[in-house]
């Protein structure tokens, strides 16, 4: 191996070993003697990727990932449209609004934001007694775009926090409509309060809810007058942190795991409180079964009535 490759793998491996979740769980002179082992013969960075992306496996948590710089270049593309986007009026009594998962560069972050308050904005236009939130379709990326579009709905203060393997917490915040991480603003703010405030909520989940969708689960946890319908979650309510190497590739890796604002944390599928089969081809249709019955339990909510 020469030295380029050599210095290159240890400095991925040397990441996992600070930042990993599983960090005190893992065999260490074993995973390293593993990817050693199987990146005998490198000359350049890219002769390693095998062996990142198998250590990256053995930290057995489920969401890390290791990307090259075309993938890289890929995923970091702008992108213009957010398909499933939307809000709208139920009956004229309550709002809903569908958010898809969202990732690629910032503007698209910004598009997102903006597209996903109007969409609020505009199911608040028949002034609604509650709301749904429709998260069956969301596959994740970046979580805290989706704060900002629903954070009318979760209202100022703490929503919930990432935990790390040391028990650390940072916390996660709603002021002023906009989201903060242990305090840092991402500058979406000015957004208009809805006009029944602190409104009961149905929020909506299935297999496919995963990763950035989940952390949005994990904010409405422990919320007054909420209620999950739908499927399991997809089971990865943790935060990948990326870290880019030397020749552009990405290392994506787990660090932590989300808290609701009680304090739960999260590492497995999260249970709806009343479990409904989402039926791909009725989501948000007549027939959709998860839809009737948010709607039920909405009307029967002191707000509702």
């Amino acid at each position: 191996m020469s030295a380029d490759a050599r210095s290159y793998l240890s400095a991925a491996l040397d990441i996992m070993q600070k930042r990993s979740l599983t960090r005190h769980e893992v065999d260490w002179a074993h995973l390293r003697n593993e990817a050693f082992s199987q990146a005998s013969g490198a000359q350049e960075p890219a002769d390693t990727y095998r062996a990142i992306q198998s250590a990256v496996n053995l930290l057995h948590d489920g969401h890390s990932s290791f990307f090259d710089p075309k993938q890289v270049a890929e995923l970091e593309a702008p992108v213009e449209t957010f398909e499933g986007l939307r809000g709208r009026s139920l009956e004229g009594r309550f709002g809903y609004v569908s958010l898809p998962g969202v990732q690629g560069a910032k503007q698209s972050y910004e598009q997102y934001v903006q597209r996903g308050r109007r969409a609020v904005a505009a199911a608040d236009r028949s002034q609604p007694c509650g709301w749904v939130v429709d998260l069956r379709r969301n596959r994740g990326g970046n979580m805290w775009p989706m704060l900002a579009v629903v954070a009318p709905l979760l209202g100022d203060g703490e929503v919930g926090a990432s935990v790390d393997a040391d028990g650390r917490r940072f916390v996660w915040t709603i002021k002023d409509g906009s989201p903060r991480y242990d305090g840092k603003s991402f500058g979406w703010s000015g957004v208009d309060a809805v006009t029944t405030s602190d409104p009961p909520v149905a929020v909506l989940t299935s297999g496919a809810t995963a990763s950035a969708g989940e952390a949005v689960v994990v904010a409405f946890r422990g919320r007054p007058d909420t209620r999950f319908l739908g499927e399991s979650t997809s089971g990865v309510p943790t935060g990948n942190q990326p870290h880019r190497l030397s020749d552009g590739a990405v290392l994506n890796l787990t660090e932590v795991m989300g808290a609701d604002r009680t304090g739960r944390t999260y590492d497995a599928p999260i249970p709806p409180d009343e479990e409904l089969l989402t039926a791909r081809r009725t989501v948000g249709t007549s027939q959709d079964r998860v839809l009737a019955a948010a709607k039920n339990w909405l009307a029967d909510q002191p707000a509702c009535q």
